[in-house]
C-alpha cells in the first residue's frame, strides 16, 4: 500500500475515532495518541526515505493537510462535548425560579450621621463652609489659642485625654477654628465655617455621657458681626432643625474663649413651651452654648480685635439626636444593637 492510500486511511479511521469520543479526557488521549511524534502520521512518514525527490514534497504536503483537518476535527468535537456537558451540569442545578427570593437588608447611615449632614446643610445653605481638623492636637492649639493657659482653672471643665505633655486627642472642635483663623485672608471675604467631627474626653460613661461624642462647632468673624447676628443665625437654624414655630432665648454664662458668653435654650418642641417630660416642665430645652468671640482669641490669631468681631457657637449632634428621638440613653448610638439602629432607616 502507497504513503498516501495508508496516509488517506489513517485519516478515516482517525475521524470516526473523533466522532465516537464521548467525554473530554477519551477526546484529549485520541489528539495525543494521533498527533504526538510518536503517532501513526509520523510512524507513516518515516517510509517518505524510499520515495523519490518528486513524490517526497507532495506527500508531506499530504500528510500536513491530513494533520489540519484532524486536529479540527478534534476542536470541533472538544467543543460539542464542552457544550453537552454544561447544559448537563445546568439541567442539574435548575434552580425554581418561582420560589419566593429572599430579602436583602440595605444599609443605611448611621443616625448620628445623618444628623450631623442634616446640620451641615442647613450650615452650607447659609453660606457657611465645612472645615475639618485632626483628632490628634497639640496642647497650643486646643486650649493656649482657646485662651486657656496652662494654669487656667477653666482647663477642668474639660479633663482630658493626654499623649504626653504636650500633645492630646482634642476635647473640641475648636482647634480646627484657630488654625483656620490664622490661615484666613479678609480680603476675600468674612470667615464663616463649622467644624464638625468626634471629640474625646474622660467623662465616666453614664446615661447622657460617653467618652467619645460628636460636636459642630461654628464660627463667624467679619466687620460689624455683633449678638443680634449670632441670635438671628441660631434662631433660624433651630427654626430649621425642630420646626418653625420654635424660638429660642439666651442666658449668661461664661466660656473663656467667648466674652460675653450665653446659654441657648430652644421651646420644647415637643410641648410647644407648656411643660413636659422632656423640657423637665419648663418649657425650654438647653440645647448649646455660643458668644462673641474672646478679643485674645482674635488677636492671637493674628486679627485685630479693633477692626474685627466675630461670634462662636458648639452644639452636640448626639444630644439632638436624643432630644429629637427620645433616646435616653446615648450609648445605644456607639453598641451597633441593630435593634436600635433600624429605627432610623429613613432621613427625615
Amino acid at each position: 500500500m502507497s504513503l498516501q492510500a495508508q496516509l488517506e486511511a489513517l485519516k478515516a479511521d482517525s475521524l470516526k475515532k473523533i466522532q465516537e469520543a464521548l467525554e473530554l479526557n477519551g477526546l484529549n488521549e485520541i489528539r495525543v495518541n494521533l498527533l504526538g511524534k510518536k503517532g501513526p502520521i509520523t510512524e507513516v512518514l518515516r517510509g517518505m526515505k524510499d520515495l523519490t525527490a518528486e513524490e517526497r514534497p507532495k506527500i508531506g504536503s499530504f500528510a500536513n493537510e491530513i494533520k489540519s483537518e484532524l486536529q479540527a476535527a478534534i476542536e470541533a468535537k472538544k467543543a460539542e462535548l464542552e457544550a453537552a456537558a454544561l447544559s448537563k451540569a445546568l439541567a442539574a442545578e435548575t434552580l425554581d425560579i418561582t420560589l419566593p427570593g429572599k430579602p436583602i437588608s440595605g444599609g443605611n447611615s448611621h443616625i448620628l450621621t445623618q444628623i450631623m449632614e442634616e446640620i451641615e446643610d442647613i450650615f452650607v445653605g447659609m453660606g457657611y463652609q465645612i472645615v475639618e481638623g485632626y483628632e490628634v492636637e497639640s496642647d497650643h492649639y486646643n486650649f493656649e489659642r482657646m485662651n486657656l493657659p496652662k494654669d487656667h482653672p477653666a482647663r477642668d471643665m474639660q479633663d482630658t485625654f493626654y499623649i504626653s505633655e504636650d500633645i492630646l486627642v482634642r476635647t473640641h472642635t475648636s482647634p480646627v477654628q484657630a488654625r483656620t483663623m490664622e490661615k484666613h485672608d479678609f480680603s476675600k471675604g468674612a470667615l464663616k465655617m463649622i467644624s464638625p467631627g468626634k471629640v474625646f474626653r474622660r467623662d465616666t460613661d453614664d446615661a447622657t455621657h460617653s467618652h467619645q461624642f460628636h460636636q459642630i462647632e461654628g464660627l463667624v468673624v467679619d466687620k460689624g458681626i455683633t449678638m443680634a447676628d449670632l441670635k438671628g443665625t441660631l434662631q433660624a437654624v433651630m427654626q430649621k432643625m425642630f420646626g418653625e414655630n420654635r424660638s429660642i432665648r439666651l442666658r449668661p454664662s461664661y466660656f473663656p474663649f467667648t466674652e460675653p458668653s450665653v446659654e441657648v435654650d430652644v421651646s420644647c418642641f415637643k410641648c410647644g413651651g407648656a411643660g413636659c417630660n422632656v423640657c423637665k416642665h419648663t418649657g425650654w430645652i438647653e440645647i448649646l452654648g455660643a458668644g462673641m468671640v474672646h478679643p485674645r482669641v482674635l488677636e492671637m490669631s493674628g486679627i485685630d480685635s479693633t477692626v474685627y468681631t466675630g461670634f462662636a457657637f458648639g452644639l452636640g449632634p448626639d444630644r439632638v439626636a436624643m432630644l429629637r428621638y427620645g433616646v435616653n440613653d446615648i450609648r445605644n448610638f456607639y453598641l451597633n444593637d441593630q435593634r436600635f439602629l433600624q429605627q432610623f432607616k429613613t432621613k427625615e
